[in-house]
């Protein structure tokens, strides 16, 4: 009776976890929801760039490049196709604000998934080696956020493992076998006012092309901003606070020990990314972005040697002079402590066109 009692039970927590898994998989491993995802969350703009990208790749042809950075790359698609007639190539910006190379991995697996639609892909990184910072980038469950519509259950094992700490991993673990867990406050939200949401999705879907390709970054700029490295203090322009916290709390930083761990990360997914394109017509560009209107001196600390430069020498692999934006690095041509302004953008995207063009000719 007991064993008989037990058996019921535990077949009973099967079916439920299966049925679980079944609404789960019915819902978000189909096109049902994600295709409604919150257009100003983190999945959601994710989607929302990739749909963009993929109504945009049969409308410029073989010749085209597409950049992926986070916030930092930020430049004028519509500037950088002004010169096509001169480099012969279109550019397109994939680039999504908060991601990092592993999010980029699995975005652009869908993004191109015959590995036969860009000419070339730009990778624009903060540098070219890899300084550790507070905590372990490997461990940054915010990926898992971003790319959880473009987890399939053969990613579960490999996503789960690639953090460290043993509590993300069982995050990424529960999160790309149940997607609900983590999209729980969207569908909270969409349930609150499907109507809404399904309308603004729509209306993101008409405008977004629009919206970011003519988009016009502030003019404003942050000249007067002058930082003593030596003794790590700055001197701010008048009524600008927002910089002043930028500043105080993320630049102006005594270095973390270095452990490798970011030089590990960047070389595992860098590694898989061109490891992907191996043999194929597309080439992988690694671009280091103007860093800052006062950048950091390199004599601060001592990096490991960076991913990038062990990879340069990999065919279908280009890396662009580390130095040839440094021109860009002023304090007239960024909006705050790490974002170029409208200027800035404009002559990035011209730079930029020539520049990578160049080398992929």
């Amino acid at each position: 009776m007991a064993f008989s009692k037990l058996w019921r039970r535990g077949s009973a927590l099967v079916l439920a976890l299966a049925g679980l898994f079944a609404l789960d998989a019915l819902c978000f491993r189909t096109r049902l929801y994600p295709s409604i995802l919150e257009p100003d969350s983190s999945a959601g703009l994710l989607e929302l760039v990739l749909r963009r990208e993929q109504g945009a790749q049969a409308q410029y042809g073989a010749n085209l490049i597409v950049t992926l950075g986070d916030s930092r790359f930020a430049y004028y698609p519509r500037v950088a196709n002004a010169l096509t007639s001169k480099t012969g190539f279109a550019f397109r910006h994939a680039g999504v604000a908060g991601t990092d190379i592993r999010s980029w991995y699995y975005q652009l697996r869908d993004l191109d998934p015959t590995r036969q639609r860009y000419h070339a892909i730009v990778l624009g990184l903060d540098d070219y080696d890899d300084e550790d910072g507070p905590y372990d980038v490997a461990d940054d469950l915010t990926t898992l956020h971003y790319v959880v519509a473009r987890l399939r259950l053969s990613d579960v094992v490999d996503f789960t493992r690639s953090f460290h700490d043993p509590m993300a991993r069982w995050s990424a673990l529960r999160g790309s076998l149940l997607k609900g867990t983590v999209l729980q406050q969207d569908i909270l939200a969409f349930f609150s006012h499907p109507l809404k949401r399904i309308q603004y999705v729509r209306l993101c879907n008409r405008g977004y092309e629009e919206w970011t390709y003519g988009f016009v970054e502030t003019s404003r700029n942050v000249a007067g901003l002058k930082i003593d490295w030596t003794n790590l203090t700055a001197t701010f322009p008048p009524d600008n606070e927002a910089l002043r916290d930028q500043v105080t709390r993320y630049v102006l930083y005594r270095p973390y020990p270095q452990t490798g761990k970011r030089a590990a990360f960047r070389r595992k997914w860098f590694g898989r990314l061109i490891d992907t394109y191996r043999g194929s017509r597309t080439r992988i560009l690694f671009m280091r972005l103007p860093r800052g209107p006062i950048p950091r001196p390199d004599n601060l600390v001592s990096k490991p040697r960076g991913a990038v430069r062990e990879y340069a020498s990999r065919p279908g692999v280009l890396v662009v002079n580390e130095h040839a934006f440094d021109s860009l690095e002023t304090p007239e041509l960024f909006k705050d402590a790490f974002h170029l302004n409208n200027a800035g953008c404009a002559r990035l995207a011209a730079m930029m066109a020539e520049q990578v063009s160049g080398m992929v000719r």
